[in-house]
């Protein structure tokens, strides 16, 4: 049984430290990860668009073969939480928290 080369062990320390706390951290990688993600599904679809067809009958829809390799390149690209993960371990990311007592105060 292999395993899949993209599951990588990390280090807790090394992801807490930027923040000083865990979840903190990965609150901001999945920020991060959600952001990547919502642009890679819009350059994907509007990619696809250019093939959508307004065609209601099902017989009449066949595959393209671009349309097909479009979305496989989308699939082996790596996955958002690896990139925003290796972003945030690399320092490339800017991020705020903000204080227990401002996030009072908007209350």
């Amino acid at each position: 049984m292999s395993l899949n080369a993209s599951l990588i062990t990390r280090d807790t320390y090394k992801i807490s430290e930027p923040t000083e706390n865990l979840y903190e951290s990965v609150a901001v990688i999945a920020k991060r990860a959600r952001q990547i993600s919502a642009r890679q599904k819009e350059e994907l679809n509007a990619k696809l668009a250019e093939f959508a067809s307004t065609v209601d009958n099902l017989e009449e829809i066949f595959e393209n073969r671009e349309q097909i390799e479009i979305s496989r390149f989308y699939e082996r690209m790596p996955k958002p939480t690896t990139v925003a993960t290796e972003e945030f371990l690399n320092g490339e990311l800017s991020f705020r928290i903000a204080d227990f007592e401002e996030e009072k105060k908007d209350f």
